[in-house]
């Protein structure tokens, strides 16, 4: 977004200068992420992590493309390569461990900056591109994590890869013709291994491109904020350095205290002990789960137990895409003219007590056995998550009445004294 009273660059010495003239890097950084951006004065904490994301994939890349140095994608040795890294490899261990957790807390920080989007409207216009392509990028984490959880070649890396592409096998005519061609074969070995392998590598960059046209799309409406006011003037916007660094910064900062406490510490804490076994063909699990990041999903997928005019597996694959392809079309479902949850006392009512504890419940069941009563549970929660957004979340928006809002994001933050909202010269007081 163009402000007015934003600060141009200015080179300060010939090459600089140059620079500006032939590739103007610096000046791209200046209006991007320096003190030529402009953002509202009043966002809190939650907007930390999008900068939090953004570190979260620098450091998924960089361990990933040393990791990848190391890592054999051959079913005969894939598990041992693993254990190469983690034993005789310098500091294999660490990088491994900050792989493996740092997915862990990438989704932590997305699924946060999700549901900060969900409270506070992000996807509403003039935002509605910078939501799309978020949920882009959370479908392509997903496919990443997923291919990135079959490497080490486990007992459930193994059996989850079974599970996951056999779901394919549930689409009609070609369903069965799909799932062959994932695998390369009729069950996950080598060219499984080897297509997992190539895509987990590849699809962090188109993620990062994808990242790219994220930020891209917010520079032309500005940020959002918590009151769900445009920015109006001058008063309502802070330089986004040093400001929004130095808040960044420290968010930053607490985000690696917990990282490095689960790194060095819990390293295993997030994961499967089943996948320090080899992977066995021969040998079922108790438990075929997936990645506690994808438990919502998945108990979305085994809340679908019986046939109707389609078979329940597919009605289950069916949910579990669903679940994800509704937030697409919440700047549509979501009809009112109000954007931050502060202001919105019906719509808050539901979000804290009706969305969050179904997505918790569904956090928990989908790491549950598929046994009554989880099963009935997982059903009483799929069927809430789809009635928030396709009904509770339409109705909610075109009948409920919002609290004023603040003339101003100023107004906000200063209270609404008028001199100090409008910038008005203060009347000499009498001493």
């Amino acid at each position: 977004m163009s402000f007015p009273w934003a600060r141009q660059y200015t080179p300060s010495n010939g090459l600089t200068r140059f620079l500006d003239e032939k590739l103007p890097l610096p000046r791209l950084v200046y209006n991007a992420v320096g003190a030529g951006y402009p953002v509202p004065r009043n966002l809190s904490y939650f907007w930390n992590f999008g900068v939090l994301a953004g570190f979260c994939l620098v450091l998924q890349i960089v361990t990933g493309v040393v990791l990848a140095m190391h890592y054999a994608a051959n079913g005969t040795v894939a598990f041992d390569s693993v254990e190469h890294i983690m034993r005789d490899v310098n500091w294999g261990w660490m990088l491994r461990y900050a792989h493996a957790n740092g997915a862990s807390f990438f989704f932590i920080v997305i699924y946060i900056h999700i549901f900060r989007g969900f409270f506070y409207a992000s996807y509403k216009p003039p935002r509605e591109m910078i939501w799309l392509i978020g949920v882009v990028i959370f479908l392509l984490m997903m496919a990443t994590a997923f291919m990135g959880y079959v490497l080490p070649w486990g007992q459930m890396s193994f059996w989850g890869a079974k599970v996951i592409t056999g779901l394919f096998g549930a689409i009609p005519v070609v369903g069965e013709g799909l799932q062959v061609w994932l695998l390369g074969g009729y069950a996950p070995d080598n060219a499984a291994l080897n297509r997992f392998f190539s895509l987990h590598y590849l699809l962090p960059f188109v993620i990062a491109g994808c990242v790219i046209l994220h930020i891209w799309a917010l520079h032309i409406p500005g940020s959002s904020n918590p009151t769900g006011v445009e920015v109006k003037q001058e008063s309502d916007t802070l330089p986004f350095h040093p400001y929004y660094t130095a808040k960044d910064g420290f968010g930053l900062g607490v985000f690696l205290l917990a990282y490095f406490l689960f790194v060095f510490f819990m390293p295993n804490a997030l994961g499967h002990p089943d996948n320090y076994i080899p992977a066995n063909p021969l040998s079922t699990p108790a438990l075929i789960v997936p990645e506690w990041y994808f438990y919502p999903f998945y108990a979305i997928l085994r809340a679908f137990t019986f046939d109707f005019i389609l078979p329940a597996k597919l009605w289950g694959v069916l949910a579990m895409f669903a679940a994800i392809l509704v937030w697409f079309f919440l700047p549509w479902l979501d009809r009112g003219p109000v954007r931050s949850g502060h202001y919105r006392p019906l719509f808050r009512k539901f979000f804290w007590f009706g969305l969050i504890p179904c997505m918790a419940a569904l956090f928990y069941l989908g790491g549950a056995h598929a046994e009554e009563p989880y099963i009935m549970l997982s059903q009483i929660a799929t069927a809430y998550y789809f009635l928030h957004f396709l009904v509770i979340l339409p109705i909610v928006s075109s009948i409920e009445r919002p609290d004023p809002l603040p003339y101003s994001i100023t107004e906000a933050v200063l209270g609404s004294d008028k001199k100090a909202v409008l910038g008005e010269n203060a009347e000499p007081v009498a001493v």
